[in-house]
């Protein structure tokens, strides 16, 4: 799930101890005898990041015992935001922006948008931040998770509610949501193990694990989405690549409209379902992008 290139994807910092866009040559060296690929890049993001050069060590410390550079600078870009993120909370993948781009595409005037499994929040802030105004609901089952989306979609208007998938939201939502994100959990279980050292060490795996086939919290949440789209609402989902059929079936068969985008850049795959508006089925659509 997490690219542990994703750093380099963070913009230049303005400033460092050793001048500016200068890195720290002890910070660079700590950091790459701990295997970062891009040192001199995380080496400015954490100069940035820290008030004194006590606190810059501090953090290369952090960052060299494998803790994710998001975490320890204490945000991630998504979408051209910085979203903030906290120990514990799953970090926001550039990839997901495809998703992000097909929920504005898609969306209607003033929508009423929830975003499911919301994590930091980055896909709410993101869509809040596009489609304004809109009503905005975020829900995750981790408490923390949920603070840090508190913090992130305040500022927004958002609010953000715990608990497990749909009993977390105001049941008045029902049958009036226009864009439903739900990033959900999609790695099988047997593939865990095989996760980069960031993700399976310092990621909640409920973020993570999507059950024997990845697809097990996509079949909740498709079983339950006809009920609280409106007419003509649409679920979006991430998956990988070799999911998106099954996952498409699935949606198919809980009465949605599913189209299949893929994104070879980022190899972003989205799968979207949409309630008809007068309950008529259509067929499987692929899009390349």
């Amino acid at each position: 799930m997490h690219d542990p290139a994703s750093s380099a994807a963070f913009p230049p910092p303005s400033r460092d101890p050793s001048g500016p866009g200068v890195p720290d040559p002890a910070v660079v060296a700590t950091l790459r005898a701990a295997g970062c690929v891009f040192a001199e890049e995380e080496a400015l993001l954490l100069a940035e990041a820290a008030a004194t050069p006590a606190e810059l060590t501090a953090l290369a410390a952090r960052r060299a015992a494998g803790l994710p550079l998001e975490q320890v600078v204490g945000w991630a870009e998504f979408h051209g935001l910085r979203i903030s993120v906290a120990p514990g909370v799953f970090v926001p993948r550039r990839r997901t922006e495809l998703l992000v781009a097909e929920a504005v595409r898609a969306a209607p005037p003033r929508p009423v948008v929830v975003d499911l499994c919301c994590g930091s929040g980055a896909i709410a802030a993101a869509l809040a931040t596009a489609l304004r105004p809109a009503a905005l609901h975020a829900a995750d089952i981790d408490p923390a998770a949920v603070a840090c989306a508190r913090r992130n979609l305040a500022p927004l208007g958002g609010l953000v509610h715990e608990g497990d998938l749909f009993t977390a939201l105001p049941p008045a939502l029902r049958g009036r949501v226009d864009v439903l994100a739900a990033n959900v959990p999609y790695v099988p279980t047997r593939s865990l193990p095989l996760l980069p050292t960031e993700a399976r060490d310092h990621e909640p795996p409920a973020a993570l694990d999507g059950g024997t086939d990845g697809l097990d919290v996509l079949r909740r949440v498709s079983a339950a989405a006809p009920g609280w789209l409106a007419p003509g609402g649409r679920l979006l989902v991430e998956t990988s690549e070799h999911q998106a059929d099954r996952a498409a079936a699935i949606l198919a068969a809980d009465g949605l409209a599913p189209r299949v985008v893929h994104a070879e850049e980022t190899a972003a795959t989205v799968v979207t379902g949409t309630r008809p508006a007068a309950g008529i089925r259509r067929p499987l659509a692929r899009t390349a992008r």
